[in-house]
């Protein structure tokens, strides 16, 4: 008997799983990578309520701090043990939003306290030491040295970057659109430096024989033909970060952290940098009614160090000119 509740318990909770997957995914928009942490955090929950003896709808505030005090003592480290909460307070909203719990246990229920680490930050200098130990001999070379102008120049998570579609590319006019996290989309300036390097890259990659349905992604692999995977991306940066001798831990959020960073210390609006990483805290159509897309372009392009070189360069260029007439 005791088997055969077991049993039914097991499958009704599977029920719940995948009906709580489907409302992330549809209610939520989350990315099949947020979607699969959560379930991955939820299954700890589910094995250790399974070795108790208790049911998910009947788990108790007491219950949930005997998990955590777990996560703990197995070396969780804090910050991964507030994500395993935050995914455990979702699904109880969840339950107690489709009426199979009334009280929802997670109410008083407090995230482990974490330090506050902010990531590396690259020097200007260090990035162009990086992109400089690319080796543009090698076939892959000119799409390295695109893909971290592009990481640097606009500010990409590494998702959106693997995800970039050339239809997403309006170069003559100094965009490209970027579909963020819950399929949000964003416009966002890309610097002239930027936009001469994927024209280079382009001009390789038309000899790469592209698998069909993968016509549209810019960065593409030379052998495959499919597009570049994030830890493609990962291995890319650090190889290029080795070679240029940085003993930093640097990840493609190091170059997305280094351009908010050196644009903030440029002197650029603070709202537009936080429209131009698509961070969730401000509705991108809420700041596009007080913050004119010519206005945000002007903010990035001018407070940005490679705009910034670009135009230095082009005004010494007039005044070698000039000087000649």
């Amino acid at each position: 008997m005791e088997l055969n509740e077991k049993r039914v318990n097991k499958d009704k909770n599977n029920a719940i799983f995948l009906k709580y997957k489907q409302y992330l995914k549809l209610e939520k928009s989350l990315s099949a990578n947020t979607l699969d942490a959560y379930m991955t955090d939820l299954d700890k929950l589910n094995a250790y309520v399974i070795l108790e003896g208790i049911s998910l709808l009947d788990v108790t505030l007491d219950d949930l701090h005997h998990f955590i005090a777990g996560l703990h003592d197995i070396g969780i480290h804090p910050r991964s043990q507030a994500r395993i909460v935050s995914g455990i307070r979702s699904f109880y909203r969840f339950l107690v939003l489709e009426d199979y719990i009334q009280i929802d246990p997670t109410e008083l229920l407090e995230s482990p306290k974490i330090g506050f680490k902010l990531p590396d930050v690259l020097t200007v200098e260090e990035i162009d030491s990086i992109i400089s130990t690319i080796d543009l001999s090698q076939q892959e070379g000119q799409r390295n040295r695109a893909i971290l102008e592009v990481l640097y120049s606009c500010g990409l998570r590494v998702s959106e970057l693997c995800n970039l579609k050339l239809s997403d590319l309006y170069l003559q006019e100094g965009f490209i659109k970027v579909n963020g996290k819950g399929n949000k989309q964003r416009f966002v300036p890309i610097s002239p430096r930027a936009i001469d390097e994927l024209n280079r890259y382009f001009e390789e990659r038309s000899d790469i024989s592209v698998k069909r349905g993968y016509e549209d992604y810019v960065f593409l692999s030379f052998r495959r033909g499919t597009p570049l995977s994030r830890i493609m991306i990962f291995h890319i940066i650090k190889e290029q970060t080795e070679r240029a001798g940085i003993r930093k831990t640097v990840s493609p959020h190091t170059f997305r952290h280094s351009f908010a960073t050196h644009l903030l210390e440029g002197g650029a609006n603070l709202r537009a940098i936080q429209c131009m990483l698509g961070h969730e805290s401000i509705a991108t159509t809420e700041i596009y009614t007080h913050l004119d897309r010519d206005m945000l372009r002007s903010e990035i392009i001018e407070h940005h160090p490679r705009n910034i070189k670009y135009r230095e360069k082009r005004r010494k260029q007039g005044k070698e000119n000039s000087g000649k007439l």
